[in-house]
């Protein structure tokens, strides 16, 4: 049973910084690319970053590219995400996503509960 549990999220001031974990079990996490999504209030959910199943590539959503960096320790079977220059935008709630067997990295077949995201002074 695939299970995805994310962590580390919070109010943070603009300019700030929070890392988000995600702690994966019930598949073999180092044989999937995995992703980062949110949700704001009132929009539909947005993908916000990717990164292979080895970390040997990582992608990024223009409205973050520059201030997130995506990472994993497939040895624990964790999922990083490092938010840094946070703006009032970026609140949301935080998912943590398995991308499908050879599917973009947009594209999930699960996702956790997710980790809310404010940032407001």
């Amino acid at each position: 049973q695939v299970q995805l549990v994310e962590s580390g999220g919070g109010l943070a001031q603009p300019g700030g910084s929070l890392r988000l974990s995600c702690a994966a079990s019930g598949f073999t996490f180092s044989s999937y690319a995995m992703s980062w999504a949110r949700q704001a209030p009132g929009k539909g959910l947005e993908w916000v970053s990717g990164i292979y199943s080895d970390g040997s590539d990582t992608y990024y959503a223009d409205s973050v590219k520059g201030r997130f960096t995506i990472s994993r320790d497939n040895a624990k079977n964790t999922l990083y995400l490092q938010m840094n220059s946070l703006k009032p935008e970026d609140t949301a709630l935080y998912y943590c996503a398995k991308v499908s067997k050879g599917g973009a990295v947009y594209e999930y077949d699960y996702w956790g509960q997710g980790t809310q995201v404010t940032v407001s002074s």
